[in-house]
This record gives structure tokens, sequence and C-alpha cells, in this order.
């Protein structure tokens, strides 16, 4: 079942979400025919129940589309737009058309003022799932004064007192920092995989002193530190999707974003170091992917939170247990060990 879901999303982004695609809405243009074409495939209701219209997939099912999201630079919250319309189906709401961004912890000002920091996908996005004060509800990008963030399709948003107000929460608690650090981590591993497939074909096409870089013992040390963060950072990002639904373990959780994190850092230097100046140009298509390594790091926290977070499971387990709390947090059914 991975395989036709993710077969049929490649197919659909190959078409749709060319690095031409991606560059153009990054400057301005509209993402409404990409959201359209994701709207009709059907797969932004990949994680809603079967029985309200959608796939019934979870988590561990979806990763294999969460990645691909990553590997395209997809510059629309698909992921994003999956889980808050799961969490409103779960919650009995029936979930809106158009694409959905998260806002993992809005502050609030004297006079009611919500206000979002940086949200992902702010400008792409017609509502954000926002999370305050323990309560999760949906709030319509129409009715919020935008400010431009430093991502281009990033956005700062701010909404009066009444729109929180007047929009419905859902019921029980949901730890949107969590399931966000997950959807990033699985979006992380399929931009490092992409970085380095791409890296690894400009070694070998890229000619100097008569050979293929690549050929080089330097390069190729480089090449071979890339492959080893790209693909223990899947391996992480696999371990915090391995979940039942919609749950996921707060320490698989931190796992997959602590390592995703630190190879994001690792493997875009030594991609565009490998590149040389030519990787840092606006057209040339490393960037695309690098930028998205570096903002996605810091989504929902950076390696260094989710140490913390990990650290802290760790001492709350009988020392003699933590080995094997590593073992289980670490360890992946085999059903889960999908490739993109």
């Amino acid at each position: 079942m991975d395989d036709l879901f993710s077969g049929a999303l490649r197919q659909l982004l190959e078409g749709r979400c060319t690095p031409q695609v991606v560059r153009e809405i990054e400057g301005g243009a509209s993402p409404q025919p990409l959201r359209q074409a994701i709207e009709e495939s059907g797969f932004a209701d990949a994680l809603v129940p079967e029985a309200q219209g959608g796939a019934g997939l979870g988590l561990s099912q979806a990763f294999a589309l969460l990645q691909l999201c990553g590997a395209f630079a997809l510059p629309v919250p698909l992921p994003e737009t999956m889980l808050a319309r799961a969490l409103l189906a779960q919650a009995d709401i029936k979930p809106p058309k158009g694409s959905m961004a998260l806002a993992e912890e809005a502050t609030q000002s004297q006079d009611g003022t919500l206000r979002c920091e940086s949200v992902r996908h702010g400008r792409t996005a017609d509502a954000v799932l926002v999370s305050h004060q323990g309560q999760c509800r949906l709030l319509p990008v129409a009715t919020a004064a935008r400010e431009a963030a430093v991502f281009p399709l990033d956005a700062d948003l701010q909404w009066p007192a009444s729109a929180w107000a007047q929009a419905t929460p859902l019921p029980g608690a949901h730890d949107l920092r969590t399931l966000h650090a997950v959807l990033a981590a699985a979006q992380l591993a399929g931009a490092l995989m992409a970085v380095c497939q791409r890296t690894l074909q400009y070694a070998n096409e890229r000619v100097q002193f008569g050979r293929p870089i690549g050929k080089f013992q330097a390069i190729q040390h480089q090449l071979a530190v890339i492959a080893e963060h790209a693909f223990a950072a899947r391996m992480a990002a696999q371990i915090g999707c391995q979940c039942e639904g919609l749950a996921p373990d707060p320490l698989r959780a931190a796992i997959a974003k602590a390592r995703t994190g630190e190879a994001a850092v690792e493997v875009a230097a030594l991609a565009h170091s490998i590149h040389g100046a030519i990787g840092f140009t606006a057209e040339f298509d490393l960037q695309l992917f690098t930028r998205r390594l570096h903002l996605w790091r810091q989504t929902a926290g950076s390696e260094s939170y989710w140490h913390g977070v990990a650290g802290a499971a760790l001492l709350d387990s009988p020392a003699a247990l933590a080995l094997d709390t590593l073992r289980a947090a670490t360890d992946i059914h085999p059903t889960l060990e999908t490739t993109v």
C-alpha cells in the first residue's frame, strides 16, 4: 500500500512541483494551481479515517508521503494539512477545503491579540491550526494581519481576540509541537536524501584536472559522510513516525528531530563544499533544498531542544532500564522500512 500511495504522489509532484514551480511560488506566484492538483488527488485526506472519506493511514504508513514532500521541496503545506484534517476529523469537525499550517504556541497581548511568529507556509496556507493555553483551534488566514517572515513562504500572523473566541476548540489535548516535529523530521529526511543524490550526481559529472571530481579521495570521503548522515536521518525519522494513529511517542519524536537536525547542518555544509560557489547561486537547484534544511531544522525546536526532551525521558527511566528504553524506542517494525 505504501508503494501505491507514494508512487502516485511522486508522479504528481514530478509533473507539478518542479524546481521552477518552487522558485515561482517563492517569488510570489500563486500556489493555487499546485494546491488544486493536490486537493483533487485526495492526498490531503490521507490521514483522515476511511469512514470520513479519507485513506485511513497512520503516521507510520504515511512516512513515505511525508518524505516525498521534503524530497521535492514542496512549497505548500501538504503534511500539515494532512495532520490538521485528521485531527479535525477525530473531533467530528468537518475539515474545510484548502491547505492548513500549524502554529505550536501562540502568544497573546494585553488587548487579546493572538500572535504566531514565523508560521511555516503562513503565506500559502488558507488556515492555521493554532495551539494556545492547552487548546487547539483552526483560524482562517484571511482574518489575520500578515507580515513577511525571513523565509519567503512563511509569515508572522496576528488575529484579533474575536477570531479565537469564535473558533471551535478541538476537544482533548493535542501536542502540536511533537506532531509538528515528526512531520518536519520526515521532510528533513526527504530533503537530505535529495541533497545526497544531487551531490553525488554533480561529483560524477563535474570534471576537473581531467577526471570527475568524484574520483578524488577527499571528495569520496565527503560523499561518504553525506550518505551516512542522510541514511541515519531517514532511519531516525522513521522511528519518529512509528506510532499508533496520530500519537507519536515523545522520546521517539525527540530522536527523530534531533538526529535529522544534526544531519541537516553537516550535509548542507558538505554539499556546498563539493559544489563550490555554484551551489549558492539562485539559478542552481541545490539551494532550494539546503535553505529548507536550515529552516526545518529550527521548526518545532532545534536539536538542542529535543536533546533535552530525550535526556529528560531517559532520566525518568530507572537507571538499570535506560538501555532497554533506548532499544525499545529505536526498534522499527519491518513494515516501516520504506524507500523514496
